[in-house]
């Protein structure tokens, strides 16, 4: 995204009502980090991820929502043509990072080539209108014990979903989508490396998928409580294993994401279609896998990566019988 772009969408949430008086009140600690982070840009090669980052915490410092209603509701599909309010949970994802056209939250985006944006433009073209709110932050995990414990062992870790994104969902979303699990695999792994798990790594990885699965629990409570009319997509995780941006690292650092990955699947995202989740099944998919599929950094998607995602968001957001996800299959035992 051009800084001139994204700076001008800053300034512009800068200049919100909500977000003047939180700064003039002294509260505005989301809004203080996000200047430190525009302050370190012209020390950073991150600068465009730091840039989504910064506006996505603006974003959330300077938006308040009204509550939902009851903690359940319909998960119909969407019917051709019809109206559709969409709000995106996710990190780095949710905002297209690795595409040629990245999105900043809260912002419509139209041209964005993220899985978010391209869902929309399809939906568009099937008739609908859509209202977006994409909450993605990047850098996001599931709850605030994943975001200690990455920071904890070194990582950049600017918010969680349960705090900084659920709160924000629309109250009358017809549809949620969840993108959970990637960046949470990545901290389980530092941890490890860092010395967590002692003898019993994979024990280690085990009690934090068990965490992971109480934060899913929190979250889809939580967002079915602002939106109790929304129909909910997760995309369940892909095995981090067979990623290009882990073929070269050790063969126990691959072994602990397979482990942390297939575990979030199999027994967290996979199990909630007996919830009324609909569950698009990365994890099986093969092109989850294939290395034309990803940016250079081996971990985010290209535009061609997004736009598979996309087509089964779709699918999943509007068709009365989308298939279940694979109990097993050969990509959960990518690494031996």
């Amino acid at each position: 995204m051009p800084l001139r772009t994204a700076s001008t969408v800053a300034i512009q949430l800068l200049s919100t009502g909500p977000c003047l008086a939180i700064l003039k009140n002294g509260r505005g600690f989301l809004c203080s980090l996000a200047s430190r982070i525009f302050n370190q840009m012209s020390r950073t090669p991150n600068r465009r991820i730091s840039l989504v980052t910064a506006c996505a915490l603006l974003a959330v410092a300077c938006n308040k929502l009204s509550n939902g209603g009851s903690p359940t509701g319909p998960t119909n599909p969407v019917a051709p043509g019809a109206p559709v309010v969409y709000s995106a949970i996710g990190a780095s994802d949710a905002n297209g990072v690795g595409s040629s056209v990245v999105c900043i939250p809260f912002t419509d985006c139209p041209n964005g080539m993220g899985y978010v944006p391209v869902t929309v433009r399809t939906l568009q073209a099937q008739g609908s209108t859509v209202t977006l709110r994409n909450l993605g932050i990047p850098t996001a995990v599931i709850g605030p014990d994943f975001q200690s414990l990455g920071r904890q062992y070194g990582r950049t870790i600017e918010g969680n979903f349960i705090d900084q994104e659920m709160p924000f969902v629309l109250g009358n979303s017809t549809v949620v989508t969840i993108f959970a699990g990637g960046n949470d695999v990545n901290v389980i792994t530092a941890a490890l490396g860092g010395g967590a798990g002692g003898g019993d790594r994979f024990g280690y990885v085990d009690a934090q998928v068990r965490a992971f699965a109480a934060d899913y629990t929190t979250l889809l409570n939580g967002i079915r409580s602002r939106a109790p009319s929304a129909r909910i997509v997760a995309v369940n995780v892909p095995n981090m294993a067979g990623l290009p941006y882990l073929a070269g690292a050790s063969l126990d650092q691959r072994r602990a994401a397979q482990r942390a990955a297939v575990g979030m699947t199999t027994t967290v995202v996979n199990p909630l279609v007996a919830q009324g989740v609909v569950v698009v099944d990365a994890m099986c998919d093969g092109r989850s896998y294939q290395p034309s599929n990803y940016y250079s950094d081996g971990l985010h998607p290209n535009d061609a990566g997004y736009a598979f995602i996309a087509s089964e968001v779709v699918r999943a957001m509007t068709s009365g019988s989308y298939p279940a996800p694979l109990g097993s299959c050969g990509a959960m035992t990518i690494v031996p």
